[in-house]
């Protein structure tokens, strides 16, 4: 497995730490509950460098990624960034990523994607093979580090140890500036909690000490290290995306309620015409909410039944909810059972669950 370099200090805090996408990766240190409610009610620290990152550089950098990323980057400004996801030509999804809008180089137009750790690889290929005019791709993943900072004490903590003002960096914006005793990092304010805060790019060789200031920096507020279980349970409460899960290369942006960062409307994009048809005349299925009126929670794979018994779905995540302490979980469902309150069954295999359907998110800040 790979290690990123903040190996040492989740050893040093007990954290249980499992295989993630390849990455030894720490799942908790104290428990998944108490630090998700620490990120809705304070905020928590994320390690979070498994994460991939390349740089893009060329006049044709924005014609390459207008080709193969779903969203419209040619809106972006620089210090903007974007949800996206790259189309596979089949209908399916590559990856899920965020595109940045960097700084010219010498009059030269220059973007970041950052993608999925489990991904890196077949994102590199896909990236590379559709660029056809000579645009200068780096993979920077083994050379930088990534924080998350979340929560809703997330931006007061930040704030004690930077000149920059955070209240100029709105929300999907970013900038360069200087953090604690590390120089020239990019503080990114996109988040994946639903509990806002800020993302921090820097690279490897400041990332230890980094860390350290920002717990030392959080610990009057209630900021505690915080792993990628309670990373899941947070983004699931919002109904945000995981890859692998909720989508794959075989799920479509519409049918997971992804529309909103499909602009057919770019006639280079990849996938153009499948995703106009499914914008225009629907899909037979989407990703939807449900709660369950049980305590057992709902896993990957099970079965979505109607209250006939007939299959019209299966469950893509699932967990319990620690803010509103019931179990909950996102499925691709049949269309024609999707409205809010439709009584559903969730097969385990062992037992059948009763649950409805529900607006996603679960939980509302």
């Amino acid at each position: 497995m790979k290690e990123t370099f903040l190996k040492s200090r989740h050893e040093a805090l007990g954290a249980k730490m499992v295989d993630f996408a390849g990455f030894n990766m720490p799942v908790y240190y104290s428990s998944i509950k108490e630090e998700h409610l620490a990120v809705r009610n304070h905020a928590g620290i994320f390690d979070v460098s498994h994460m991939g990152e390349f740089h893009l550089k060329g006049i044709g950098a924005l014609d390459l990624i207008q080709k193969i990323c779903s969203n419209d980057a040619s809106k972006l400004a620089i210090g903007q960034a974007q949800y996206s996801c790259f189309p596979n030509g089949e209908g399916g999804i590559v990856d899920d990523l965020l595109v940045y809008r960097m700084p010219e180089e010498d009059g030269v137009p220059v973007y970041m994607l950052v993608v999925n750790a489990g991904n890196i690889e077949k994102d590199w290929n896909w990236v590379n093979q559709h660029n056809k005019r000579a645009v200068t791709i780096v993979d920077l993943s083994d050379n930088m580090s990534l924080l998350a900072i979340q929560g809703p004490k997330a931006k007061g903590i930040l704030q004690r140890l930077t000149k920059t003002d955070l209240n100029d960096i709105p929300f999907y914006h970013f900038t360069k500036g200087d953090v604690g005793k590390s120089e020239n990092v990019i503080i990114s304010n996109t988040g994946y909690t639903g509990s806002g805060g800020f993302e921090i790019y820097c690279s490897n060789s400041q990332v230890d000490e980094l860390w350290d200031e920002i717990l030392e920096a959080g610990a009057s507020d209630g900021l505690i290290p915080t792993g990628l279980g309670a990373r899941d349970t947070l983004r699931l409460e919002m109904g945000y995306c995981l890859y692998g899960n909720d989508i794959t290369d075989k799920t479509s942006p519409i049918e997971a309620g992804l529309s909103w960062i499909t602009k057919t409307y770019k006639k280079t994009l990849i996938d153009r015409a499948l995703y106009k048809v499914q914008k225009n005349k629907g899909v037979d299925r989407k990703l939807a909410g449900f709660k369950v009126h049980d305590r057992r929670v709902p896993r990957q794979g099970y079965e979505i039944k109607n209250i006939e018994g007939e299959n019209i779905g299966v469950v893509t995540s699932g967990t319990l909810s620690p803010s509103l302490e019931i179990p909950i979980g996102m499925a691709y469902i049949d269309v024609a059972y999707l409205d809010e309150g439709t009584k559903i069954l969730v097969d385990t295999g062992r037992k059948t669950l009763e649950a409805e359907v529900c607006k996603m998110p679960f939980y509302k800040n």
